[in-house]
């Protein structure tokens, strides 16, 4: 069954109303939906819904509220991926994968050994990306839509670390600590974690320093070197295992 998320405005009492151009096009054209078929619903912040359809027009889906329940899909830890913005085409599948794997928030970062520049044009990169986590919830059917941040320096997103319960970087200097120790050696399950993943050429002496120096705990993601579009997914799977599941 197809999910669709709406603004809380457009629902009243029993009704509910699909007003984006897009959705109603995806519904009457694509899945060619008709007054009776039912479709599943969410608010993107507290509620999802089970919903059949009144009616169908080019302004609206108009539908009719049968079942209303707290999110059942929605993990309750916050994994917040800063991810080292990698070359071309690899960060839509990062945000794909990361979205379906459970991420809350994705946060782009320009690193050291970042091939891509800030070239100014980061808004309209923004605008693409939110759309590919826009698409990947509709597949997985998650609660709500996780939000792909303006890209940051590196630099700018180290004061932002402070506002989690734990900051991991998966690191492949590190040869003592797996993300499994450091998973299974918690002394209390965290709210949010901070996930940091370097870009294609790894995080500089530097970085790691500043990174250890802040807190942040190293983690090794096994024996291999996994490329900066396989890592962050690993990670989040893994910590979804241990924490969630």
């Amino acid at each position: 069954m197809s999910r669709f998320f709406l603004k809380r405005h457009e629902i009243d009492g029993n009704k509910a109303y699909i007003t984006d151009a897009d959705d109603i096009r995806h519904i009457t054209k694509v899945l060619r939906c008709m007054p009776g078929d039912r479709i599943e619903l969410s608010d993107g912040s507290e509620f999802e819904y089970g919903a059949e359809i009144i009616s169908c027009s080019r302004d609206a889906v108009e539908l009719l509220i049968t079942d209303k329940q707290g999110f059942s899909t929605e993990p309750t830890l916050k994994v917040y991926l800063y991810q080292g913005i990698p070359k071309q085409g690899k960060m839509e599948t990062i945000i794909q994968k990361s979205v379906e794997l459970g991420v809350h928030e994705i946060i782009p970062v320009f690193m050291c050994r970042s091939v891509v520049t800030d070239k100014g044009n980061a808004s309209n990169k923004r605008e693409r990306w939110q759309k590919i986590s826009d698409e990947a919830v509709k597949q997985c059917k998650r609660g709500i839509i996780p939000a792909v941040e303006r890209p940051l320096g590196f630099n700018d997103m180290l004061p932002r670390l402070k506002d989690h319960d734990l900051v991991i970087y998966p690191y492949e200097n590190e040869r003592k600590t797996s993300l499994k120790d450091v998973l299974k050696h918690l002394v209390r399950r965290p709210g949010s974690i901070a996930l940091i993943i370097g870009p294609e050429g790894g995080f500089s002496d530097e970085e790691a320093l500043k990174l250890a120096e802040g807190g942040a705990m190293s983690a090794s993601l096994g024996k291999t070197t996994l490329r900066t579009e396989t890592a962050g997914a690993a990670a989040i799977a893994m910590i979804m295992y241990e924490l969630e599941l």
